[in-house]
């Protein structure tokens, strides 16, 4: 399957785009690279693109001012988006950097040439409302994860999200991410694999 068709097929599923649908939107895409480390987005600027992972690992985080800790707040893996919702949404400036934990592929598309097909086209407008949706989904399951479950099950939800993600991302980024120190999570991955 071709990169354009990943896309494609991510969004059928998605917002039930049709091929039609997608056609307008094509030309549209581009496709770009980072090496591990590169930026995405920073802390401060507005995001003006939304991406589709071809390959890769992202993570979003901020950094405690009083400490210099960096806190990972999204993770984004293959065949998923990265976006830094509420920034391109609302077109305001980002609360945290968003950047690739491995060397990535994207394809993507830029705030305007979306509200251009918003315009063009009722499915696209779907798409839209959706891509809000989304965004409030992401965020309340992570605040919620972190009043209503355990750390156990928040580990259990990541490995169904980003099934690769231990293959990618050294562990820290995931302890970082669980709210947990990294003895926990070692805890944690030994109590699961002796069930």
């Amino acid at each position: 399957m071709t990169e354009i068709e990943k896309l494609n097929f991510a969004l059928q599923q998605f917002a039930g785009l049709s091929e039609e649908e997608f056609k307008l939107s094509e030309n549209f895409w581009l496709p770009k690279e980072y090496k591990k480390g590169e930026f995405y987005n920073l802390r401060g600027t507005v995001c003006t693109y939304f991406g589709f992972i071809v390959d890769g690992v992202f993570r979003s985080y901020t950094i405690d001012e009083k400490t210099g800790e960096e806190k990972n707040v999204f993770l984004y893996s293959a065949n998923g988006f990265v976006v830094s919702f509420k920034s391109f949404i609302n077109q305001i400036p980002c609360d945290y950097h968003t950047q690739a934990l491995t060397d990535s592929t994207i394809i993507y598309i830029r705030y305007t040439d979306l509200l251009s097909l918003y315009q063009q086209s009722h499915q696209w407008e779907k798409f839209g409302r959706l891509l809000a949706q989304e965004a409030f989904n992401v965020t309340m399951t992570r605040i919620e994860g972190f009043l209503l479950k355990s750390p156990e099950e928040r580990y259990l939800d990541l490995i169904k999200q980003h099934p690769d993600i231990f293959n990618n991302v050294p562990l820290y980024h995931i302890s970082s991410y669980l709210g947990i120190q990294g003895p926990s999570l070692s805890r944690i991955r030994k109590r699961i694999s002796g069930k």
